[in-house]
């Protein structure tokens, strides 16, 4: 296989292709026509680029295959979809960027948008917050689901887009660079909290793959496997993503909101936060 062949889509979705042909497009029209004082740093950029990058190689690129194929690379996916991706674009904060459009938009068109606000706010109350985030988790892996998932194609979008979607909520939820001094927003102690709690039942669950004697989830027998390893290898290496990671990703996420709760006396430019701060 030529290894452009990798970068085509394994299962190739218009709506998937669009959504984020659509995302990537109105922010780089956004960022080309905002004032010099407001756009962000490079880095800003990178991180929203990366991060979307990422999230679209993991959905339409070979790789998509191979998580369909082999449990761990499924739960390297996930890792990208719920975690490292919504990180890079939260630190990032694009929203700045995208209000660009709030003034160029028809007056229909924002009502017919607004009751996604009252969405957005339900949400993002914070006990609801966690409760999905680890929620999904472990929707998605209760055996009887995932079996239906992994080979129902349009279960599996599904999963990966509320994978993705909620994992947007819950990190922006944490790394909201405005200052709860200032600002109606989720305070500093709350949010350490909130991190440290939903790692504790992702440890849980990855132990439990880990350390299960039997195997837990026999559709990847059925379908086959991509690559010739153990079924048991294949599960532990699923059991560690889905134990390690995910906790050092809260951990990453704690040091970021002290460094900013230590900081919170210093003046914040909302425009163009960095990225460590």
């Amino acid at each position: 296989m030529p290894w452009s062949a990798w970068l085509l889509p394994y299962d190739f979705s218009p709506l998937t292709l669009t959504a984020y042909l659509v995302v990537l497009l109105l922010y780089l029209t956004a960022l080309r026509y905002l004032p010099k004082s407001q756009k962000p740093g490079m880095m800003r950029v990178s991180a929203f680029l990366v991060g979307l990058g990422l999230c679209y190689a993991v959905m339409q690129t070979r790789f998509d295959y191979f998580s369909q194929y082999m449990f761990f690379v499924h739960r390297g996916q996930h890792l990208v979809l719920h975690h490292l991706g919504p990180i890079l674009i939260a630190l990032s904060n694009p929203l700045p960027v995208f209000r660009y459009w709030r003034s160029r938009s028809p007056d229909n068109l924002l009502r017919l948008l607004a009751p996604l606000g009252s969405v957005y706010r339900f949400l993002q109350q914070p006990a609801l917050a966690a409760f999905l985030f680890v929620g999904l988790i472990y929707f998605w892996l209760w055996p009887p689901l995932h079996f239906d998932a992994m080979l129902s194609r349009n279960l599996y979008w599904v999963m990966n887009w509320s994978m993705l979607l909620d994992g947007l909520l819950f990190w922006w939820l944490m790394l909201d660079p405005r200052s709860p001094v200032s600002k109606k927003v989720l305070g500093y102690g709350r949010r350490l909290l909130i991190l440290a709690l939903v790692a504790v039942p992702q440890i849980v669950l990855g132990a439990y793959i880990v350390f299960s004697r039997s195997a837990v989830y026999d559709v990847y027998e059925v379908c086959g496997r991509a690559w010739p390893i153990a079924p048991e290898t294949d599960q532990v290496l699923g059991g560690l993503l889905t134990w390690i990671p995910p906790a050092m990703m809260s951990i990453l996420g704690m040091f970021i909101v002290f460094r900013r709760l230590m900081n919170q006396n210093e003046p914040l430019d909302e425009q163009k936060p960095s990225l460590s701060s």
